[in-house]
């Protein structure tokens, strides 16, 4: 499973999207765990320098954005892993560009954001429900690339997955939120809405992924039928995007922090030869 084999060179036609891989569960646990480990240690190498992070996450509702969301958050420290969910626009922000609120939402040095949906409603959501104008919408494919142009000339590393799954297996994931107590908060009445608006929102995101799908930003298309399947296919996009090129070993340990650990207890606390090993 190659991040390359999920980048988006010309127009998907995600009705025409029928293999959906699995991956068997005794599989998934090992492979999950291992990316996870690489997550904090791609973390853990921009600690302390410029390197920033920015992965947007689109795709279908009952998609498993969240379910993505959840493993990264379960093993990354918050101090530097930021995650934006985002809605539609507060009052404040209604009369303002629509991409300033993005701005405001940008890493810090050494951080890595995840956006849960972005700047992407302009030609989505906005598109189809008419929250947009013709001439608004169709102007936001350009504004949005200027925008991504910036943040990879400013150095930030930026991962886009789309997550695809057909209408069947969300109708799946719907009953199972209606039978699910704990569940049913998830499900609302626009996820029906954009259910029957189907046929639209398909056109809408190829059109997306067509236009804005560039070399410094691709878009990542994956096939999410199978909910390990899709979690390990964006986590191995993320450590692509995220860590190409990056020197992820153990930085040196300052010799002042082996004097005062020394000072703790006798015997050394600390075996500085077997810490060199590992480093």
């Amino acid at each position: 499973m190659k991040s390359k084999d999920f980048v988006v060179r010309d127009r998907p036609h995600l009705a025409s999207m029928t293999k959906h891989p699995k991956v068997a569960s005794a599989d998934y646990e090992q492979r999950l765990h291992a990316a996870q480990s690489h997550m904090q240690a791609i973390q853990n190498a921009y600690l302390g320098t410029r390197e920033r992070g920015v992965v947007v996450l689109e795709g279908w509702d009952t998609a498993g954005k969240g379910g993505v969301i959840r493993r990264l958050g379960w093993v990354m420290d918050p101090r530097s892993f930021k995650v934006h969910p985002i809605a539609a626009p507060l009052a404040h922000e209604q009369g303002k560009h629509y991409l300033q609120r993005f701005w405001e939402k940008l890493p810090e040095p050494g951080q890595i954001v995840v956006f849960d949906r972005s700047w992407y409603g302009r030609v989505l959501v906005e598109r189809v429900e008419g929250l947009a104008t013709p001439q608004e919408w169709q102007r936001g494919y350009e504004e949005i690339l200027q925008f991504e142009r910036m943040l990879a000339a400013d150095g930030i590393r930026i991962a886009k997955c789309f997550l695809h799954i057909t209408p069947e297996e969300q109708g799946r994931r719907f009953q199972e939120r209606l039978r699910n107590p704990l569940k049913r908060w998830k499900l609302s009445i626009e996820d029906f809405r954009n259910r029957s608006r189907w046929a639209d929102y398909e056109v809408a995101i190829e059109d997306m992924m067509e236009r804005t799908s560039v070399k410094d930003a691709p878009w990542h298309l994956i096939p999410a039928n199978d909910k390990a399947h899709g979690r390990l296919a964006v986590l191995g996009i993320l450590i692509d995007r995220l860590g190409r090129g990056l020197s992820l070993k153990p930085r040196p340990v300052d010799p002042r922090i082996y004097a005062l650990a020394d000072k703790l207890s006798a015997p050394p606390l600390l075996d500085r030869r077997v810490l060199a090993q590992s480093a």
